[in-house]
């Protein structure tokens, strides 16, 4: 029997020709033709009567009792069992389509295989019936061996976003869905299916993600038969997606990764993926977002102070937060109305720019073209472009203003066209403040919304675009190609920024993923924490400012000043570079980094969380380092507060060692208090272990 062989990175993933999985995971090498036939399974007693085999979109017409992957009828006649009717190969790249028997629904699945072993499928489906095909659902699933026991995704709330979950997988449906208009703090994010106890250096895991930024789920399954399948599509409304006679619907694509080295190997699969395809234009600015620092207090000569002030501490990007247009003293009124405002700003925006750029920064804006406050010109003006009736609940006192509406649509083009067009703007901040919860709306507002993206990105190739989304809420596949950025969390507090940039970062590279430094005593959660960690947390990211450097001390400036300029030093290897996070033995014990390509260099922190759990923690053991190269190990930057009564020798001068020294043994680490960072720098300049 024919088979579809796709192999990159030590990846395989194998198709027979009746269009069955038979394989995905480790690189099986090259398969004899005998490989189909030995992989047909045993018919248990009281099922089907021929062998089960996991077809693309598998269904009750294969013996699949399970969650189906298509569903969807003409005038309540189903769809009916698909059948393969050509499969066609292209280099890494399969092409199957797929038919039911009255030929009235075609769907053409698509698989890809990146050289850097990453999996890439959807489906696209075509109505060639006499009616309308009302289509509910139609996923991707792939199979998932008995190994994959225990499930890791995520949840979270605003300002708390993705917080790790574990669960076995046990018979029955895992299912996430999201039904916020967007994927929400609480997104699943990344599902992992892996053997028993995988961490971040060991266990094989198989996962998977959905590029959408609209309403959508994923899940896992294992059957009685004891098959088990992950799976996810977009989740489509009652009524929502009507497909007339020759129309065609392309599902989300469905991003897949093996790893056999734990949740670190899913990075160094994703990470130059992702690099591959959007290469950074230029290395990412330090930049300083003026919100936690003055807020809604706009005027010329406080924010000249402020731009003053962050071009001496090494700022690259001004970004003006949100206050700027007609009326906006507060959050309950104007967005819509995107304007400048002629009282605060009589003369525009203009001298502020011009200050901006004589201090040698770039200029950026905040704006939210996605919704409209009840409050506002432009609701009163034109209440039909708002969705939902006038009784319909707010959301951070704003509601969504329709863009599948072409009138809609344009008013905010061409408002956005002209900021761009009269102003030398080089970011927007895209916010996205809100839930949707009008019911058959996300679809067509989530296409709409890339579409608009799109269209500006085409006029205006030079501004940058930063996803956010009341923080964290919309950082997806789906979207990345229309933007530069994402503002992970609304959170400056180091402390949970620990977490939700490790978690966050294993899909998408610290490059892409904004961390500021914020005030000592956080905006969010009213804790005060040290500006040495606060330092060391937002150095792993694209790096900023979020705090009012004008009235900072003289000694906080010089240490902001020493950082900015450390972050530009180490910006080519923390945006290229492998990263890679240790298994500490401790919870209150972070140890992560970045690993040069070539393994020449390294830079890590050593993160205390809380109380550590001994007197004397364990060794510090750097993952991902050559074993036979000689690293010099040195402290950096704003030394921790300790409880020592004498430091490991070590530290006073550095040491070098074997990578597979630092790997194994490691090194005396320093008795830091609760809520310090420590930062290494690890350089191998050409010696070898003799």
């Amino acid at each position: 029997m024919t088979l579809y062989h796709l192999r990159a990175a030590g990846v395989s993933f194998v198709l027979d020709a009746r269009g069955a999985v038979l394989h995905w995971g480790p690189d099986l090498g090259e398969l004899p033709g005998t490989f189909a036939g030995s992989q047909v399974p045993a018919i248990p007693p009281s099922s089907v009567d021929v062998p089960l085999r996991w077809s693309l979109l598998p269904g009750p017409g294969d013996g699949w009792s399970g969650r189906p992957a298509l569903a969807g009828h003409h005038d309540g006649t189903p769809s009916g069992t698909l059948q393969v009717a050509a499969i066609e190969l292209s280099g890494n790249t399969i092409a199957v389509r797929t038919e039911n028997a009255a030929r009235s629904i075609a769907v053409v699945t698509e698989i890809e295989l990146s050289p850097e072993g990453v999996l890439r499928i959807r489906h696209v489906l075509t109505n060639h019936g006499p009616g309308v095909f009302d289509l509910a659902a139609l996923d991707v699933q792939l199979p998932i061996p008995a190994e994959a026991t225990e499930l890791l995704d995520f949840t979270g709330l605003w300002a708390h976003e993705r917080r790790p979950q574990r669960a076995p997988l046990r018979q029955g449906v895992w299912s996430r869905e999201s039904r916020h208009g967007r994927p929400g703090h609480d997104d699943a994010f990344l599902l992992m299916a892996g053997t028993p106890g995988f961490a971040f250096r060991s266990g094989r895991i198989w996962a998977l993600h959905l590029a959408w930024s609209g309403d959508k789920r994923i899940w896992a399954e294992r059957s009685a038969l004891g098959c088990a399948a992950v799976g996810a599509g977009e989740l489509l409304a009652p009524g929502e997606l009507r497909l007339a006679a020759g129309e065609t619907y392309s599902t989300p694509w469905a991003v897949a990764v093996f790893s056999d080295s734990g949740i670190d190997g899913l990075s160094d699969r994703l990470h130059p993926w992702i690099r591959a395809a959007r290469p950074a234009a230029a290395p990412r600015p330090v930049v300083l977002n003026t919100w936690e620092a003055v807020y809604f207090d706009h005027s010329l000569s406080r924010l000249a102070e402020l731009a003053d002030a962050a071009a001496e501490v090494g700022v690259e990007r001004f970004v003006l937060d949100d206050g700027w247009f007609t009326g906006r003293r507060d959050d309950r009124r104007a967005l819509g109305d995107w304007y400048v405002d002629p009282v605060v700003w009589p003369d525009g925006l203009h001298p502020l720019i011009a200050r901006v750029h004589a201090a040698g920064m770039d200029f950026g804006l905040w704006v939210e073209p996605e919704m409209v406050s009840p409050d506002s010109a432009l609701a009163r003006a034109q209440p039909s472009w708002i969705l939902g009736p006038p009784s319909a609940v707010t959301w951070r006192f704003q509601r969504v203003l329709d863009l599948a509406n072409p009138d809609a649509y344009a008013y905010v083009l061409e408002r956005l066209t002209d900021l761009l067009t009269e102003y030398p703007i080089a970011f927007l901040k895209w916010d996205h403040n809100r839930d949707l919860l009008e019911p058959g709306a996300a679809h067509r507002q989530t296409t709409a919304v890339h579409r608009l993206l799109a269209a500006l990105r085409s006029a205006f190739p030079h501004v940058e675009i930063e996803s956010c989304a009341s923080g964290g809420a919309r950082i997806d596949l789906g979207i990345l190609p229309l933007v530069d950025r994402f503002w992970t969390s609304d959170t400056n507090d180091p402390l949970d920024r620990q977490h939700i940039q490790r978690w966050t970062s294993v899909l998408i590279p610290p490059e892409l993923l904004g961390g500021h430094l914020g005030a000592g005593t956080a905006h969010v959660t009213g804790r005060t924490s040290a500006l040495g960690l606060r330092l060391a947390t937002a150095l792993f990211g694209h790096a900023g400012i979020e705090w009012d450097v004008s009235r900072a001390s003289p000694e906080d400036r010089a240490l902001i000043a020493a950082w900015t300029a450390e972050y530009k030093r180490l910006r080519p290897l923390l945006h290229s570079g492998r990263v890679v996070r240790a298994d500490t033995p401790d919870p209150a014990v972070l140890l992560h980094g970045v690993v040069a390509q070539d393994r020449s260099s390294a830079v890590f922190a050593l993160v205390t969380l809380d109380a550590p759990a001994a007197a004397l923690p364990p060794p510090i053991r750097f993952p991902g380092l050559d074993p036979d190269r000689v690293y010099r190990v040195r402290t950096l930057g704003h030394p921790p507060r300790v409880v020592q009564d004498a430091p490991p020798p070590w530290l006073a001068d550095g040491v070098e060692l074997p990578g597979r020294v630092l790997s194994e043994a490691g090194l005396p680490a320093p008795l830091m208090t609760p809520e310090q960072a420590t930062l290494f720098t690890l350089d191998a300049p050409g010696r070898e272990v003799r």
